[in-house]
């Protein structure tokens, strides 16, 4: 955790509205982008996400200290969306659907990847993962898009550390076993723009 990071979730704790408020706007848009890759309406993610601020607000006093205030609200939303998802009894325990569908939109950060050769590795490899099974493209978008560790992975999934580490090697072999090469995959994860 930044200390920036550190300093807004104690001030959080404290009863600091605006601190709170940075945080939100610090992360907001990532923990968007990985609620909606639970396959659920882009106003179920939003209502989860207002409801993971508002408890957060409501119980300040009985949350800790975290190591990763990042971590922390990437496990809370997640416990949100599947609340939500078993209060519609839309998801079986084990398997959830996961998208990881390429955004449509493009913004500064992204423009290069409207040449056309780069456009079509990135649907090469959307074809490839696409064929891999849930809990590993999850376990590869939190690691290589949420940037989070094993560890946190592990938490944030409700495994432990070794299936994690599975799931991303699996993923990963099978990556490289298609027709895409190596080098042309490190470029996409580096991007992060297959899972935006």
């Amino acid at each position: 955790m930044t200390t920036q990071d550190q300093i807004l979730w104690q001030l959080y704790r404290e009863g600091d509205k605006q601190a709170l408020g940075h945080l939100v706007e610090r992360y907001y848009r990532a923990l968007k982008h990985y609620g909606l890759k639970f396959m659920v309406d882009e106003s179920v993610v939003e209502d989860c996400l207002q409801e993971l601020f508002l408890q957060l607000w409501q119980n300040r006093a009985q949350i800790n200290a975290t190591v990763s205030v990042k971590h922390y609200l990437f496990k809370a939303l997640r416990h949100h969306i599947l609340q939500h998802l078993r209060s519609q009894k839309r998801m079986p325990i084990q398997e959830l659907d996961w998208d990881i569908s390429i955004a449509d939109e493009t913004d500064s950060e992204t423009l290069f990847i409207q040449q056309e050769s780069l456009i079509q590795l990135t649907h090469a490899l959307q074809a490839q993962l696409d064929s891999l099974p849930a809990r590993e493209r999850e376990a590869l978008y939190l690691r290589y898009y949420g940037d989070l560790s094993i560890p946190e992975i592990a938490e944030v999934m409700n495994v432990n550390r070794q299936s994690v580490s599975n799931f991303l090697q699996k993923a990963i072999t099978k990556l490289r076993k298609s027709r895409l090469s190596p080098i042309l995959f490190t470029i996409c994860i580096i991007c992060k723009n297959i899972f935006l």
